[in-house]
């Protein structure tokens, strides 16, 4: 196997160079003086921002952009062998790796790899997380899903051992990674176009936790049903976390005493081995983020982080784009967007928004992909009932191809059948006009899902 070794930068050309992970870590290697080219379909922001930077990016993919220089070529799981470029590194025997198995890589070089995984809370845990060692000037290394605005932006290229990312499950990459601190927010079902099912899930991240060293860390979820059968015979120090269901509850570190203030952002006693810490408050909203900040403060402390730099981390942490994100007002409507799209992540974001000021809560939901809303369908349909009233867009495919199997006038129904106002749109044009004649001042607007739904919102406030 391939090792990348920070002592010895060579030539490396990324396929797919314009991906955010990708060019992400195309800037990563580059500071690191590597020498970077890579190719891309088209220009964007991304490319532009890495030309600037003195990269070379080559737009088109053909068998001439693999040059005799090249000493390794990175690609993304889009990539298939037909593809022109990846025939020619084949002919040529250039070594090669996939996205995934380059992020491993990049891990061994930081003697502190921190990689947070979960079916859910990934990218907002992660920054949350970064914000703690920005606050103590640890001067880390960050990759995360979204944009952080402490460092706007998804990359930061520091100078410690600090190395701190996100670790998704899907196609099992996680398992290509190398952390010395994992942490293991929810296992639930989701991705069941790779998955067979819970089970197959639960035994990924089983394997993902034991790859750690003898000397690494992980963080668990207590809450994850039979959760010792994930840490059972790993080699590390394993410390759970959760928000006790009864007194007689134990974990490591949990939270108690949970309140809202008046902007929704929560507030706790933080405990310890059922002894009180300290009084914690959060610059975010959600149950789901007082568990979110329940590991962040145990790695934080793990790593030596003094109590008080980590709660004004905490504080200073507003979120990350799509996230809960507040978007602005017209018309007296307040408008938020929000990345889920799994029931649990719509729960969250919905019972969160019950503690946000407002009088109705309207929901705009772009479902993702045709299989999750089929496996899902009764699921959606319960979990969006929190919502006062709803609108639907099309099934967003992202990598799918419609079958005509499933569309969002069964979600429709669905919720019909529960009772609830629901309406369903073929365009965003539609959905805007709609929106505009029957929300009121007052009302809070969450336009939801992984796909473009951010738009509507967007367009309605003329960003």
């Amino acid at each position: 196997m391939y090792k990348i070794n920070f002592n010895e930068p060579i030539h490396i050309h990324f396929i797919g160079i314009g991906g955010i992970s990708m060019s992400g870590f195309a800037e990563l290697l580059h500071t690191a003086g590597f020498t970077i080219s890579g190719s891309d379909s088209k220009k964007s922001k991304i490319t532009e921002h890495l030309e600037a930077k003195g990269i070379t990016i080559l737009y088109g993919q053909k068998a001439s952009n693999i040059t005799p220089d090249i000493d390794l070529v990175v690609y993304t799981a889009a990539i298939h062998q037909d593809n022109p470029e990846m025939q020619a590194v084949l002919q040529r025997n250039i070594p090669r790796m996939d996205r995934a198995e380059m992020v491993g890589q990049v891990m061994l070089n930081y003697k502190n790899a921190i990689a947070i995984s979960g079916t859910h809370g990934k990218t907002t845990t992660t920054s949350m997380i970064s914000q703690i060692f920005l606050e103590g000037d640890l001067d880390p290394t960050i990759s995360v899903g979204g944009i952080l605005k402490a460092i706007d932006g998804n990359i930061r290229i520091g100078k410690s051992d600090n190395f701190i990312t996100e670790a998704c499950e899907y196609t099992n990459s996680f398992l290509k990674f190398n952390p010395r601190y994992s942490i293991i927010l929810n296992i639930e079902e989701d991705h069941l176009d790779f998955f067979k099912d819970i089970t197959d899930i639960r035994h990924s991240f089983h394997l993902f936790a034991k790859r750690l060293p003898e000397d690494g860390v992980l963080f668990i979820n207590g809450e994850i049903e039979n959760y010792e059968e994930i840490t059972r015979d790993l080699p590390c120090k394993v410390v759970s976390y959760g928000i006790p269901s009864s007194p007689e509850t134990q974990f490591t570190y949990s939270a108690t005493n949970v309140s809202f203030n008046a902007d929704g952002y929560g507030e706790y006693d933080l405990m310890h081995n059922g002894e009180f810490v300290d009084h914690i408050t959060l610059g975010v909203v959600g149950m789901h983020n007082v568990s979110n900040s329940l590991p962040s403060i145990g790695l934080a402390l793990e790593r030596q982080i003094p109590l008080e730099v980590i709660k004004r981390g905490l504080t200073a942490f507003h979120g990350t784009e799509r996230r809960f994100e507040y978007k602005g007002e017209v018309a007296g409507i307040t408008i938020i967007d929000d990345y889920a799209h799994h029931p649990t992540e719509i729960t969250a974001t919905l019972e969160a928004a019950k503690r946000y000021p407002h009088k109705s809560t309207w929901c705009v939901f772009q479902p993702h992909t045709y299989t999750r809303t089929k496996a899902f369908l009764k699921d959606f349909a319960k979990a969006l009932t929190l919502a006062d009233k709803i609108v639907l867009t099309d099934i967003y495919a992202a990598r799918e191809v419609n079958t005509g199997e499933i569309s969002s006038k069964n979600l429709q129904a669905e919720l019909q059948q529960l009772g609830k106002e629901v309406y369903y749109f073929s365009s965003f044009e539609e959905i805007e006009n709609f929106l505009l004649q029957n929300c009121n001042n007052g009302d809070l607007l969450i336009t939801m899902g992984a796909g473009d739904v951010v738009s509507i919102g967007e367009s309605l406030l003329g960003i």
